[in-house]
């Protein structure tokens, strides 16, 4: 599975122009809506694509089979599979490959510095002495906020819950 950022006001404007499975109609063969913001297809070498909208992201699953390597026509075949797939997350995401690259760094930053800041807080009651009990409650509410903040993917607002915990102890 692969969370894609989607371009702010992107899915409001796929939604105007029937939805996501209607997007994806003009990429792939067999495409079933599930919802106004999620289908199913399959396409070439992409025997399962499933795709929805979610918080603000394009969640995708794709299964893919490898084609025949001897056969030109099948290379062939398979090149143009991934040039539509390509093309499908141009449009359902509103960014190039390069920016969804440079937007998935920064969601893994985030991410990373919260587990950073969890990390370091639990340190630091671990050798600190000099921290209020009422402290030690804070972090460890903030710590378990966070956590479920990274479980349900919501990297942006675990780090911003970060920062704080972070000033809790500076």
């Amino acid at each position: 599975m692969e969370r894609f950022d989607v371009r702010r006001g992107l899915v409001k404007e796929v939604g105007e122009s029937g939805g996501l499975a209607k997007l994806a109609e003009e990429f792939f063969d067999t495409v079933e809506e599930t919802s106004k913001e999620s289908f199913s297809a399959s396409h070439g070498v992409m025997t399962s694509i499933e795709a929805s909208y979610q918080n603000g992201a394009l969640i995708v699953d794709v299964t893919n089979v490898p084609p025949d390597f001897d056969n030109p026509e099948a290379m062939k075949s398979a090149m143009d599979d991934r040039k539509r797939w390509t093309l499908f997350l141009d449009r359902s995401t509103g960014y190039n490959s390069k920016q969804r690259g440079d937007k998935a760094k920064e969601w893994a930053k985030k991410a990373a510095k919260a587990k950073s800041a969890i990390s370091a807080s639990r340190h630091f009651m671990e050798m600190s002495d000099s921290i209020s009990e009422d402290q030690r409650k804070q972090a460890i509410s903030m710590i378990e906020e966070i956590e479920a903040l990274l479980e349900a993917n919501e990297n942006t607002k675990a780090a911003g819950r970060a920062e704080k915990l972070n000033k809790l102890f500076g």
